[in-house]
């Protein structure tokens, strides 16, 4: 897949006719609710799954092996990944081994830093060294890119998750960032860019746009991908009639 050079105004965007079997980019399913992951898998959109230890805890889940095997009988066949919990780095190590080794398309979330800052770089790359495919998550910089970049095994698939979203909740343009990310990795065989937190469905064109190979999205998200190519003055009297119908169920009256 190509990647732009320049980032894409976002307002260019907004009202081109989109039909979603014409993206490049792979839509991922994120999350922990098994119904809700267990129905994605039977989407033919959805390339892959992510989940991360916030996502299991808003579930309900406290058995956090249990949980993964159980998903890993029923999705064999598409990328899922499942991240660490552990902040000291040896036992880091230690859970990511034990987490791939429960199914060939288990992709290990290894966290850029602990929860101190320091660098995870030597775990992820001694797990890439051994052929053990990782996604290095929680990735805000270029600089953390760069990095990432340098040690990752030629060959051996890898994941990086750039948290786009949260990037734009600071008032930043993550465009620029994943467009400049996506020229980073883009001799990296096996190494895919991944447009992580989205917030709205715009994300999942612009990543498209911008040259991601994924882009995760929470089943909100998901939701409105229907409405990806629709009419917009049709929309609008969609919105007018919503309106409509709440004032009309609510009995509102102006004496």
């Amino acid at each position: 897949m190509g990647c732009a050079t320049i980032p894409i105004p976002s307002g260019s965007l907004v009202e081109s006719p989109i039909d979603i079997n014409h993206l490049k980019v792979k839509l991922f399913a994120d999350g922990a609710d098994k119904q809700c992951i267990l129905a994605r898998y039977r989407d033919p959109h959805i390339a892959g799954f992510t989940t991360n230890p916030t996502l299991m805890r808003k579930a309900g889940i406290s058995d956090y092996e249990s949980f993964a095997r159980d998903i890993l009988t029923h999705i064999t066949d598409r990328p899922i990944s499942l991240e660490v919990f552990a902040d000291d780095f040896n036992e880091m190590e230690r859970q990511a081994r034990i987490i791939s080794s429960w199914g060939e398309n288990v992709y290990v979330k290894i966290p850029v830093t602990n929860t101190a800052g320091v660098s995870s770089l030597p775990v992820y790359q001694r797990l890439s060294n051994d052929g053990i495919k990782v996604n290095v998550t929680a990735v805000f910089t270029l600089q953390q890119v760069e990095s990432i970049a340098t040690v990752l095994a030629r060959g051996v698939a890898a994941y990086v998750s750039i948290f786009a979203g949260r990037i734009a909740d600071t008032g930043r343009d993550p465009l620029p960032i994943m467009a400049a990310a996506c020229e980073l990795l883009a001799d990296m065989k096996g190494v895919e860019l991944i447009w992580a937190s989205p917030r709205e469905v715009l994300n999942v064109i612009q990543a498209d746009q911008v040259g991601c190979h994924i882009i995760t999205a929470t089943d909100d998200i998901l939701k409105k991908l229907g409405a990806l190519g629709k009419d917009l003055t049709q929309f609008s009297v969609e919105t007018v009639k919503m309106f409509y119908d709440d004032a009309q169920a609510s009995g509102f009256k102006i004496s």
